[in-house]
C-alpha cells in the first residue's frame, strides 16, 4: 500500500451531487451547502471561486479547485457580482429569498444555468457525507485548493464531462466512482508539486521503517499489533520504532492505529448493517463493548448513534483519519 492507498481506499461517494453549471455573465452563486468537499473544474469560460475568508481563485479551463466544507464560498463570473441564488445542503438550490430555482433553471440530465449556450461551462462533484472523505486526509487539505491546469493533466476530466449528463442504467456509481479517481488524482499532484507542505503522515510512508509499519496496520487492523509486533516485523527495537514512527507521524504508533481502526468502523457502520460485534472483531476489538469504549472515548458518540447519525459533534471536536 502506497502513500496515499490507505488513505484513499475512501474517498467513497455514495450518490454524490454532481452537476454541469452553464452560466451566462454575469452570475454568481453562493454555497453553503455544509458538505465536506466539492471538486470543482472549468471546461470553458472562466470562473471564480471566491470564499468568506481567503484570497479569491480565478479558474479557467482544465483548472481544478477544491473548497473544503463546511465554509460558505461563492461561484461567480467576477468576484464583485453579488449573488442571485443560494445552494443550499443537498444541493437544493433558490433564490436569496427562498424562492426555488431547481425548475426554471434547469437545462437537461444533470445540467443547471442561466443559459444553455453560456459562455461558461463548470463541473461539479460534491460529497455530501462525513465518513465519505477521510478526516486525516481533509485535515491535510487547505480551505481552498487550486491546481492550474499548466502543472498537471488529467485524462479523467474529460471523461468526467462526458458521462455527467448521461442518464444510463448504473449512472450514479459511475459518477462516484470518476469523482473519486478524480479527487486522488488531484491530491495526489497537490502533494506532489515542488515545494508542497505535504502532511507527515504522507512524508512518514517514504521511511523505510515507519512506512511499513503504516503499512502494515492498515493492510491487516484486526490483527493484534502491539509496538513489539510491529518492531519485529519491520526489524527494529520497540523503543527504536516508537521514537522514530512518533517524530514522522506526530502520534505514537498505538495511537494511529486506535484513529485507523475507528475510521473503518465508523465506514462500516455506514455502509452495511453488520453488527456492532461484527464490525468490531473486523476491524481488531474484541468485541462490541470494547469497540463501543472506544468509539464514545474518541467521537463522543456510540457506535449505534454514530450509525444513526445522531448526537454527531461538530468536526472540530472530531479526531480521525
Amino acid at each position: 500500500m502506497d502513500a496515499l492507498a490507505g488513505l484513499l481506499d475512501g474517498p467513497r461517494a455514495r450518490g454524490a451531487f454532481l452537476l454541469r453549471m452553464v452560466m451566462e455573465p454575469p452570475w454568481s452563486v453562493r454555497v453553503e451547502d455544509h458538505a465536506p468537499l466539492c471538486l470543482m473544474t472549468v471546461t470553458r469560460g472562466e470562473a471564480w471561486i471566491v470564499p468568506d475568508t481567503g484570497e479569491p481563485v480565478r479558474l479557467r479551463p482544465g483548472d481544478v479547485a477544491i473548497a473544503r466544507g463546511p465554509e460558505p464560498y461563492l461561484a461567480a463570473d467576477s468576484p464583485t457580482t453579488p449573488p442571485y441564488a443560494l445552494i443550499g445542503p443537498g444541493g437544493n438550490c433558490t433564490t436569496l429569498q427562498g424562492e426555488p430555482l431547481a425548475q426554471s433553471m434547469s437545462l437537461g440530465v444533470r445540467t443547471w444555468g442561466n443559459a444553455p449556450d453560456g459562455a461558461t461551462t463548470v463541473l461539479i462533484g460534491t460529497y455530501q457525507m462525513d465518513g465519505e472523505v477521510s478526516r486525516r486526509l481533509l485535515d491535510a487539505l487547505p480551505g481552498l485548493l487550486h491546481l492550474p491546469a499548466d502543472v498537471w493533466n488529467c485524462p479523467l476530466m474529460p471523461m468526467l464531462d462526458d458521462e455527467i449528463s448521461k442518464d444510463d442504467p448504473g449512472q450514479r456509481v459511475v459518477l462516484d466512482r470518476l469523482l473519486d479517481l478524480l479527487l486522488i488524482a488531484v491530491v495526489r499532484a497537490w502533494f506532489s508539486r515542488p515545494g508542497a507542505e505535504a502532511p507527515a503522515w504522507y512524508r512518514a510512508m517514504g521511511d523505510p521503517v515507519v512506512g511499513q509499519a503504516l503499512r502494515l496496520m492498515q493492510n491487516d487492523p484486526a490483527h493484534p499489533w502491539t509496538v513489539a509486533s510491529l518492531a519485529a516485523k519491520c526489524g527494529v527495537s520497540r523503543a527504536g520504532l516508537a521514537r522514530r514512527f512518533t517524530e514522522l507521524v506526530g502520534e505514537s504508533p498505538m495511537a494511529y492505529l486506535t484513529d485507523w481502526r475507528l475510521a473503518l468502523a465508523a465506514d462500516l457502520l455506514r455502509e452495511t448493517d453488520r453488527t456492532v460485534e461484527a464490525v468490531a472483531r473486523q476491524v481488531g476489538y474484541s468485541g462490541a463493548f470494547a469497540l463501543s469504549a472506544a468509539f464514545k472515548r474518541v467521537r463522543g458518540v456510540s457506535p449505534q448513534e454514530h450509525r444513526t447519525g445522531a448526537a454527531v459533534l461538530p468536526k472540530a471536536q472530531q479526531s480521525s483519519p
